[in-house]
């Protein structure tokens, strides 16, 4: 009997067993995970839907491998996974394999599932740390944010302590290298202050800089400081300066410190050879909205792999969305009003059925049952949100806090809502004030969007888009098995071209005029 026999059969007689309703693509995603560690071609997997969902089918498939697998996933769902996924599948499948957590594979003969962190696998075949040997089959789970992690792990970054070790190696040019880092400083306190804390290098800084590299021995150089100026004679870096708050006292008082920061734009080049090293099976939400993944796939330089997309079921996961037509445009001054209108009328409650006072004024009643809520990214508009649905429902609303009341509201950014969506209760409605597309205001989002225009290729639809899509998809994830309310108020959906991208990207879904709680 084939591994791919044996986990549909396995998998079947568990799930059947718990006597609860089960993922309908379980089986089919198993068999493709099993298939995938006999034969060792490397798999895509778009879900659709969260880990907490899909994850019995690949764990049937490395719990019944015969040979050593390793896991790639973040610490608190390796955690997760040791309390009760694993021993409630192992139990179910009869089976027995060696756990092991760490950043090392053990000594042969080990034949179990070694679980690592992102971080600690990437190192490792990043920088050939040769802790993990090459040609193990290797699940990745989530791969959603695998371009970020790995841009992550090649950031080299230049504290104050590295400075102090650059003096030390260098005490003759002493005074090059503090009059060098305090004219760094000055530059950067006299930036006015931006919400991402961080500027693109000027091309002041970058003349001080290599001033600086040109009297100071390279031999000889810190291991930090080598890193940093072999990173900075490439090609296509981002290069930024980025502030850190410091605590200085155990009374909480904090003092600024500045840092400076290299990464590659695009982290393609170096994962090319990364992937070549074992088959790996790569599983995420929502990675691209192609089921052939061609951008996520360019953007990862993966090679020749299968790629498969599950659909959503149409009715056990439709959300319901809201667009009200002839909002004011994100980027008008009419925008704000009409927002702060908006979502006070949708927080207090919801449309009657049938009855209008207007064709684009409904009229507003009952009350929100479960938690609201409401995504707003510009910061200083968050805060004008919050204060405005303060002072009309008092204590039940929060601005990014995770204390919240059963019928509380929540305001909060993007980056927010999505790291905290499994510890928070499902909302009953969520409000969307603008796409999620990365601002151009971050400087690291617009060297970005610079690096796609001097190449001449599309920055729009191969980076902004796609982003935003992502983040769209991974937001309403909660809402999908709550037959939730997802509010969009965001009108480009209406009059843009890529509206129906987004729509589609969004499916299933249902399209209502009003909302009856």
């Amino acid at each position: 009997m084939t591994i791919e026999a044996r986990v549909h059969t396995s998998l079947l007689t568990f799930l059947r067993s718990q006597n609860e309703p089960y993922w309908q693509h379980h089986l089919t995603m198993a068999r493709l995970v099993a298939r995938s560690l006999r034969l060792g071609n490397s798999l895509l997997l778009q879900t659709g839907c969260t880990s907490q969902t899909y994850c019995f089918s690949y764990l049937s498939s490395a719990l019944l491998w015969e040979n050593a697998a390793i896991l790639v996933t973040p610490p608190i769902w390796q955690q997760q996974l040791l309390r009760d996924r694993i021993p409630q599948l192992a139990r179910g499948l009869a089976v027995e394999k060696e756990i092991l957590i760490g950043d090392r594979f053990p000594a042969s003969p080990f034949k179990g599932l070694l679980l690592v962190s992102p971080q600690s696998w990437l190192r490792d075949r990043l920088y050939r740390e040769n802790r993990i040997p090459d040609g193990i089959p290797t699940l990745i789970d989530p791969a959603d944010d695998w371009e970020n992690w790995t841009r992550e792990e090649l950031t080299v970054q230049i504290r104050s302590e590295d400075w102090q070790e650059l003096l030390e190696y260098f005490p003759h040019c002493q005074s090059l290298i503090v009059q060098t880092r305090d004219r760094l400083a000055e530059h950067f306190y006299q930036r006015p202050r931006n919400p991402h804390n961080c500027y693109e290098i000027s091309a002041a800084d970058s003349e001080l800089l290599e001033t600086l590299f040109v009297e100071i021995d390279g031999d000889r150089l810190p291991p930090t400081w080598q890193k940093f100026i072999q990173s900075w004679q490439r090609e296509e870096q981002l290069k930024w300066i980025s502030a850190t708050q410091t605590p200085l006292s155990k009374q909480e008082e904090t003092r600024w410190q500045f840092s400076l920061n290299i990464a590659p734009i695009e982290v393609s080049r170096q994962l090319e050879g990364v992937w070549q090293k074992q088959t790996v099976v790569l599983m995420g939400g929502f990675l691209d909205w192609d089921g052939n993944a061609p951008i996520y796939q360019q953007q990862l330089g993966l090679g020749d792999l299968t790629c498969v997309r599950f659909s959503p079921h149409r009715q056990s996961e439709c959300i319901q969305l809201y667009i009200p037509d002839r909002l004011p445009l994100p980027n008008t001054k009419e925008f704000q009003s009409a927002l702060l209108q908006q979502v006070t009328r949708l927080c207090c409650g919801g449309m009657l059925g049938q009855r209008y006072q207007h064709r684009h004024q409904p009229e507003w009643i009952a009350t929100v049952k479960r938690p609201a809520i409401v995504v707003v990214e510009d910061t200083p508009l968050r805060m004008q949100v919050g204060a405005a649905l303060a002072a009309e429902f008092g204590s039940k609303v929060r601005v990014e806090q995770t204390d919240l009341p059963e019928d509380g509201i929540l305001v909060s950014g993007w980056q927010f809502w999505r790291s905290r969506q499994d510890i928070l209760p499902t909302p009953q409605l969520l409000v969307i004030a603008t796409l999620p597309f990365p601002s151009t205001e971050n400087p690291l989002v617009a060297a970005r969007v610079n690096n796609y225009k001097s190449r001449r290729q599309d920055w729009f639809r191969n980076y902004m888009l796609p982003v935003a899509l992502r983040e769209l998809q991974r937001a309403v994830l909660p809402l999908r098995d709550a037959r939730g309310v997802v509010a969009l108020l965001d009108n480009r959906v209406n009059h843009r071209s890529y509206g129906q991208i987004v729509l589609a990207a969004l499916e299933p879904l249902a399209r209502i005029n009003y909302i009856d709680w």
